[in-house]
């Protein structure tokens, strides 16, 4: 039944009808005495059947006018908590508050029974939930493509002043957003070994990838309404399953138990997110995890493209595909896009790599050379034996390149090719990234020129054109609407609601700078929200703070290179100054620090 057909107390008996159904034959409940998480479940499983209607008839507009459709690959996508946000980009919040209230239900306590989805580690997973946002709000033909983690980062707590980890199974309990799409499974292999001395019928090289083990990667998708709910895009979760058959040799040896172990720990792939700063231990398993991802994305590219356009019309691949890369973690779609390509569609060397430059985008994150992921040749060789063969073959021709344009130069070769040489050798995923991609972009405008002036400025120098800006954005529906009810209730109350698609809207505010109507008010809504915050620090932590002093707060992954230590050192200048020189504050302030450190 469409929302918009019917009026609102209609709407509003609809929907009830609606929770008290899924809460009695879905969960299995009566909906007298529904819990919070209960009454979570209905009603996001009520919400559900108008996103998934959404979601069809979106992707029949966009089948009807041959979209071209982008890809965003990345190993986090931290989208929060999907009710409210749902609610607000389909028009149904206060419609849906009814609802539960007549059913005796605080829709506010509701939202807090939802679990976040904890599949990311800060802003890196944020800015890719802040574009999937973006691209539905204008209806454009986007899709994430990530990880169905099982424990999220981890969840922190504080005892005596030091964090404690521990797990955060987020997805205990199941998710109702999440839909299961077991059809569209992708096989994934790993391992094995090269067989050079084959030729194809035509008499060329023809290597074999032989003797893979099998990795099955089921896609969940969560939908993505985009503001006025016209569009319901999705992003595409893969978790990690064996495949259906024993290791049949092993079996067949006796080793039955050994036979499960090695089913079981396939499954470990999407088992965890893995923090920031991964341990070395862990280096075999992030390797198999970021090429899962980008292996199952690429066979999900490939199945819809030729579902839509034929088989046979790989040639135009990038005419109706564009794939962006978030950080370096899913460089290896370069050589992924190569071996497909080469291999699996006969295609010329030449020809798969002008397509495979062109469908990519490649978004850098970090300026510190030693952030940079590196992985060492032994260990790709031993996961990857097929990938690293044309990585080296990418860098032979690639490095020629750079001859011709510099010749002699061998400083200029040794820092611009994709093989770092050294007692183990290792290969540059920022540099395959960058090789394989026709835009490369910061994620604001110093960043972006210091990629090109100290991280990188050989590759500006040899490629100029590639280079280019994007400064990161935030989703006014989460960042305003939604987490400031108050301010955006003022705002829509002075200016209109356009704002909330259109931030240039904002700039109408500045004709009531001087309206003391309007500064009271939203002193008011400031003050509101800081008496809140208060109150939370003290339920928290048993600390009085005063709701009238300057609140000077940073909220990040705590790490060396964010900048807290920054914020510490003009902290003590501050003490310093009211202590030893007398000087005076302009008003009381209260420094607040929060966010998770990894492990090590």
């Amino acid at each position: 039944m469409s929302m918009k057909t019917i009026n609102r107390q209609e709407q509003r008996s609809a929907l009830v009808e609606r929770i008290r159904h899924n809460a009695r034959y879905v969960l299995g409940t009566g909906d007298d005495a529904l819990t919070n998480r209960e009454a979570f479940e209905a009603m996001a499983l009520t919400l559900r059947e108008y996103l998934i209607d959404g979601m069809l008839d979106t992707e029949a507009r966009y089948s009807a006018q041959g979209a071209k459709r982008l890809y965003y690959v990345s190993m986090e996508f931290l989208m929060g908590r999907a009710l409210g946000n749902s609610l607000y980009n389909l028009g149904l919040l206060e419609i849906c508050r009814d609802a539960l209230s007549d059913m005796g239900i605080d829709l506010d306590e509701v939202r807090q029974a939802e679990p976040d989805a904890a599949l990311g580690n800060g802003g890196l997973g944020r800015l890719a939930a802040c574009f999937l946002d973006s691209l539905a709000s204008l209806d454009l033909a986007g899709y994430g493509y990530g990880l169905l983690y099982e424990f999220g980062l981890f969840r922190q707590e504080i005892h005596n002043g030091y964090q404690t980890e521990k797990p955060d199974h987020w997805n205990a309990l199941g998710s109702p957003w999440l839909i299961e799409r077991p059809e569209e499974a992708s096989i994934v292999p790993i391992y094995g070994r090269i067989e050079n001395g084959l030729l194809d019928a035509a008499g060329g090289y023809n290597p074999m990838w032989l003797d893979w083990q099998v990795l099955v990667g089921v896609p969940f998708d969560l939908p993505v309404p985009g503001y006025g709910g016209h569009t319901i895009n999705f992003l595409r979760l893969y978790s990690a399953r064996s495949s259906q058959d024993f290791d049949m040799q092993i079996f067949n040896e006796g080793d039955y138990l050994r036979a499960v172990e090695q089913k079981i720990s396939s499954e470990t792939v999407s088992k965890i997110l893995y923090p920031a700063d991964m341990l070395k231990s862990g280096k075999e398993l992030r390797l198999l995890q970021e090429y899962f991802l980008v292996a199952c994305t690429l066979r999900d590219i490939f199945r819809r493209y030729k579902k839509e356009f034929g088989a046979s019309a790989i040639a135009a691949l990038s005419t109706k595909v564009a794939i962006q890369l978030n950080d370096t973690h899913p460089a290896l779609t370069v050589a992924e896009l190569m071996r497909i390509l080469v291999d699996e569609e006969y295609l010329e060397w030449d020809d798969a790599w002008e397509l495979t430059q062109a469908m990519l985008g490649y978004t850098n994150h970090t300026l510190l050379p030693e952030a940079l992921e590196k992985w060492p040749v032994p260990l790709f060789e031993k996961v990857l034996p097929r990938h690293l063969q044309i990585i080296f073959e990418i860098n032979r021709r690639f490095l020629a390149q750079v001859e011709a344009r510099w010749p002699g130069d061998t400083e200029k070769l040794t820092r611009l090719s994709i093989i770092e040489e050294g007692e183990t050798k290792q290969v540059r995923m920022a540099n395959l990234a960058i090789i394989g991609s026709h835009s490369v972009n910061g994620v604001a405008k110093l960043h972006t020129d210091l990629l090109t002036t100290n991280l990188v400025p050989d590759f500006f120098a040899l490629w100029p054109q590639k280079f280019n800006n994007k400064t990161n954005g935030v989703s006014p529906r989460r960042w305003l609407l939604k987490a400031n009810p108050g301010l955006a209730g003022l705002i829509s109350e002075t200016i209109g609601e356009r704002w909330i698609a259109d931030l240039d809207e904002l700039r109408s505010l500045e004709r009531y700078a001087d309206d003391s109507s309007f500064r009271m008010a939203f002193l008011e809504v400031k003050l509101g929200n800081k008496r809140r915050l208060a109150e939370t620090i003290w339920t928290t932590n048993r600390v009085r703070v005063d709701p009238l002093a300057l609140l000077d707060i940073q909220v990040k992954r705590i790490h060396e290179y964010k900048r807290q230590l920054l914020n510490l050192l003009h902290i003590v200048y501050l003490y310093l100054a009211i202590v030893e020189e007398g000087e005076q504050l302009s008003a009381p302030r209260v420094c607040i620090f929060a966010g998770k450190a990894a492990p090590g």
